[in-house]
């Protein structure tokens, strides 16, 4: 939108043109990125149709059961994200090298979470539904596209900024900073909870127990190592360590999500599974992994990523 034109005693001024909505700001964002809005477009209808055929089974009481596992799940990400968070009141920091290790464990835990309490599970139940191998392997396939798509898309038109980038989406300039650390946070934090609600929807402790324990155990060095990134991002202390534990809240509320997406008709389970772990492995692969390596610490992150994937092998063993 050019400025606005004006003349007064021969003298041209420049008026500073009106602040862009919202709205306009996303649709010139849809405009410059239509097939990341085409896909986010797809993901969402997807999503509103398996979370719209299942409500009914929640609202209902069918599920009570299921849904009290999914939210005390939901629960303990939040719980173990405000844990992780507290010792920001009194730290400024800790060495890189331990940072980068540390999120290094959580994408391995969150890696492996995907694969032994989602993947496999969602084959397993695919192939018994389907009663074919490779169809089972489809659907989950298909599960994993959408989660791809969901994240993709989101992580293109949400205004958020990270600990180390530039702020980013479609009208970010109208959010505080603090506002677009939420943000950022939120899209971090959202497929972990809904994770836990898909693994706890057919009530299979094999499934939803290890896989709530590791995201638990995952969310204490993340909730350590985003409130202190808010910290030298300027934020108070006070305000950082509240920020990034209130991040948590998201984990019941993806929780919650993740029943209603793959608690109806069968097909839903194993679709569910495939996208909760697409959008895990999406996060680890585009934000987690890359910030892990930006310090030149690849080999403590790489270190750290193997003994949290090793880790969570076990917990799914033993829980399991």
């Amino acid at each position: 939108m050019s400025p606005r034109l004006a003349y007064t005693d021969g003298m041209e001024i420049v008026r500073p043109a009106p602040m862009q909505t919202w709205f306009d700001a996303f649709r010139e964002h849809a405009r410059a990125h239509s097939l990341a809005a085409l896909g986010l477009g797809v993901a969402a209808l997807a999503v509103l149709g398996l979370l719209g055929q299942s409500l009914w089974q929640i609202f209902s009481g069918e599920a009570a059961a299921v849904l009290r596992y999914a939210m005390l799940g939901g629960a303990a990400g939040f719980a173990a994200t405000a844990l992780g968070a507290a010792p920001a009141l009194f730290l400024r920091g800790i060495p890189q090298r331990v940072e980068d290790t540390l999120l290094g464990l959580a994408a391995g835990m969150m890696l492996a979470a995907s694969a032994f309490s989602l993947l496999l599970p969602g084959l397993e139940a695919g192939a018994g539904i389907l009663g074919s191998k490779p169809f089972g392997a489809g659907v989950v396939v298909l599960g994993m596209g959408l989660g791809v798509l969901l994240m993709l898309g989101l992580d293109e038109f949400t205004p958020h900024e990270h600990g180390k980038s530039g702020p980013c989406g479609p009208g970010y300039e109208r959010c505080g900073r603090v506002w677009l650390f939420v943000f950022a946070i939120a899209l971090h934090n959202l497929p972990e909870g809904m994770a836990i609600g898909v693994g706890f929807s057919h009530a299979d402790m094999s499934v939803g127990l290890p896989l709530a324990a590791a995201i638990a155990l995952q969310d204490i060095p993340e909730g350590l190592a985003v409130a202190l990134a808010l910290r030298s991002a300027g934020i108070a202390p006070p305000t950082a360590v509240l920020v990034a534990g209130a991040s948590g809240v998201l984990e019941p509320v993806g929780a919650l999500l993740g029943v209603g997406l793959s608690s109806g008709i069968a097909v839903a389970y194993p679709v569910g599974l495939g996208l909760a772990a697409g959008a895990m492995i999406f996060v680890v692969s585009h934000e987690v992994i890359p910030e892990t390596h930006r310090n030149g610490h690849q080999t403590p992150a790489t270190l750290g990523l193997m003994a949290g994937f090793a880790l969570m092998m076990v917990l799914d063993t033993a829980l399991g």
